[in-house]
C-alpha cells in the first residue's frame, strides 16, 4: 500500500510500486486530466505537479511519490472557480483537440509560480518540450500571457 496526497486529499493505493503514476491517477483515481501520450516522458501530456514541480507522470514510478503532494489539472481549480490559467485557456480558445492542454497548463502553472511576469521567450522556452500537433500554440501563448497579466 502506497500513500500520497492527490489534489489535497490523502490517497492510498494497492498497486505494484513500479506502476507509472499516470496509470494510478487515471485508472485507480479516475482523474482524466493527465493524458498518456508517448509513455516515455517526451510529449508532456501527462504532466502533473509533484511537490510543486511539473513532472511527467508516465515516467514516475508510484513508489517515488510516496508521501508527496501530487496536483493534477483537476486540483488547480474547479468548474465554479477555475485557476487563472484554466480560465485564460478557455477565453483564448487555446485548445483544439485538447490532448496537450493538460501538459501545457501544468507546465505554465509551474512557470508562473516561479516567474509571475514571464517574457514571451520565457513562455516559449518553458513550453518547448510540450508537444502540440493541432496548431494551437499561438493561442496557448496568448492564454499564458493573459493569465500572467491577470495574476495567478
Amino acid at each position: 500500500m502506497i500513500t500520497l496526497s492527490v489534489n489535497g486529499k490523502p490517497v492510498s493505493v494497492d498497486v505494484p510500486k513500479e506502476t507509472p503514476l499516470v496509470y494510478v491517477l487515471r485508472n485507480d483515481l479516475s482523474l482524466s486530466g493527465p493524458r498518456l501520450g508517448c509513455a516515455k516522458g517526451e510529449c508532456g501530456a501527462c504532466t502533473v505537479h509533484v511537490d510543486g514541480r511539473a513532472l511527467r507522470s508516465c515516467s514516475i514510478p508510484l513508489e517515488s511519490v510516496a508521501g508527496k503532494k501530487v496536483v493534477t489539472l483537476e486540483g488547480l481549480g474547479t468548474p465554479e472557480k477555475p485557476h487563472p490559467l484554466q480560465k485564460a485557456f478557455i477565453e483564448e480558445q487555446a485548445l483544439q483537440c485538447g490532448y496537450c492542454t493538460n501538459g501545457m497548463i501544468m507546465q505554465a502553472a509551474e512557470l508562473l509560480s516561479n516567474k509571475p511576469k514571464p517574457s514571451e521567450e520565457e513562455i516559449r522556452a518553458a513550453l518547448a518540450a510540450n508537444l502540440c500537433r493541432c496548431g494551437s500554440q499561438n493561442r496557448v501563448l496568448k492564454a499564458v500571457k493573459r493569465a500572467a497579466t491577470e495574476g495567478v
